[in-house]
């Protein structure tokens, strides 16, 4: 059985299951089956010292002392090791040995016996991609049978380079390869094969990794290939092993917060500007979004450019963005109402189209009688003078006009502020309306981004 658990390649502390070039911890269990053919001299153990107490261990010391040397009893004959592992747990090595056989009837029923690996003549069967040494347990016992077929099972913790593609994290998937060959022995002396069919592997694997990790096993094939090296062929078994992260973790802890955190911030435009909370709230909210950042920094790919981390610069320069834009209609609504500048004609215009029906353009609601287009004259409270036809005003009636000349050109100078004032409002109310839709519709997009990369 082979598990993975994929950890950094580069020194440090662990950041999490992600990196470029990301290597993989596999619990394999191998199985070398390895078979003779042909003719030769057969070695029977005689079993006559067996007893109730067990085997003898002297009667397989021809045996144990033929351990350097493959065991074969003709040379040319090459030795078939069949494979077979499981993700997560060991990996299963079987092979006959010709120097080992005995008849149970002879031996107290003895059918099957373990011994020392040690003992033993051993396949040097190694995994290509293996990045650190072999952290395999010593003293390991094999089984024998009285067949000569030797059953030896190896729990390895391997650390293989597997090349990720992190763009989708954490909706990515990956497609990683283990290649089993011989490091002495050319396909003149060994040949590999398989133990188990690869959908009894996939069967057997699949169930394992549904109970507990942090991938899921999506598929495995084999492939058989032979390695020229050095002028010699070399049998080998490739089995690629396509994997798919489980992203309810990152979900739940990077995209879940964040998505709280930038509608809080859209719904904070539901504040009014003058109160003077906005502000200081907006920058509450980007200072903690800053320290969720750092905090859930550990769970993120440590090299490389993933789509999340793109999510995360947005929602970080819409919060930025939204602030400055606050900042200045709070300014801009400061000198509104102190000394109101002019508005600009083209910005008048834009007003005009926006406010216009069934325009995109969102302005704040306007009472009836307070139109973008009235002059200072139509205003409410400035009404034009009145003159009778025929009457002349006499002497008397004159000063009071020019004194209600005087107040007519205070009040239409007060109008035209207001409406200066109110023209800046609705400007900023527009500001404000244009980038909620823009949160409204950010917020949506990514909605519908993880749920489609979710369900694929």
């Amino acid at each position: 059985m082979l598990a993975f658990i994929l950890s950094r390649a580069t020194p440090g502390p662990a950041l999490g299951p992600l990196s470029y070039r990301e290597h993989r911890v596999a619990l394999l269990h191998l199985t070398h089956w390895m078979s003779t053919t042909g003719g030769g001299v057969t070695f029977t153990i005689n079993c006559s010292g067996f007893g109730q107490h067990g085997a003898d261990p002297t009667a397989l010391n021809s045996v144990f002392n033929r351990k350097p040397f493959r065991p074969v009893t003709n040379i040319s004959v090459p030795t078939r090791v069949n494979i077979s592992f499981t993700m997560s747990a060991i990996l299963d090595v079987v092979w006959d040995n010709p120097f080992i056989s005995w008849n149970p009837e002879e031996c107290e029923g003895i059918t099957k016996m373990s011994m020392a690996a040690k003992n033993l003549w051993l396949p040097d069967i190694f995994i290509i991609e293996l990045m650190d040494v072999d952290k395999t347990p010593k003293g390991l016992t094999a089984y024998v049978s009285n067949e000569g077929r030797i059953r030896y099972k190896k729990p390895m913790k391997v650390d293989s380079i597997c090349n990720l593609d992190i763009f989708y994290f954490p909706f990515d998937q990956q497609n990683c390869t283990l290649t089993f060959s011989s490091f002495l022995y050319t396909v003149d002396s060994m040949l590999l094969d398989m133990e188990k069919e690869v959908w009894e592997i996939t069967d057997a694997s699949r169930n394992i990794l549904q109970t507990h990790g942090e991938w899921e096993l999506l598929g495995l094939s084999k492939a058989t290939a032979k390695l020229s090296r050095g002028g010699n062929l070399y049998d080998q078994i490739v089995f690629y092993v396509a994997i798919r992260r489980r992203p309810s973790l990152y979900v739940i802890n990077l995209l879940v917060p964040s998505g709280f955190l930038v509608a809080i911030d859209a719904l904070s435009f539901y504040l009014p500007v003058k109160s003077g909370n906005r502000v200081p709230f907006k920058i509450t909210l980007l200072l903690g979004y800053n320290v969720f950042l750092l905090m859930m920094s550990d769970l993120l790919p440590t090299s490389g450019t993933p789509l999340i981390g793109v999510y995360f610069a947005l929602c970080l320069s819409l919060m930025v963005g939204s602030l400055l834009e606050t900042i200045f209609i709070t300014h801009l609504l400061h000198v509104a109402n102190t000394q109101p500048p002019p508005l600009p004609r083209w910005l008048h215009s834009l007003l005009l189209h926006c406010n216009s029906p069934g325009r995109c353009c969102p302005t704040a609601p306007q009472k009836e009688n307070k139109g973008l287009g009235l002059t200072p004259t139509h205003l409410p409270g400035v009404k034009e003078p009145e003159v009778s036809a025929g009457q002349m005003p006499g002497p008397a009636e004159a000063e009071l006009t020019g004194g209600s000349e005087w107040t007519r050109a205070q009040r239409e100078h007060e109008a035209q502020k207001q409406h200066s004032v109110e023209l800046w409002v609705q400007f900023s109310h527009a500001m404000d309306a244009m980038l909620f839709r823009l949160y409204l519709l950010f917020m949506a997009s990514s909605i519908i981004t993880v749920i489609c990369l979710w369900n694929t």
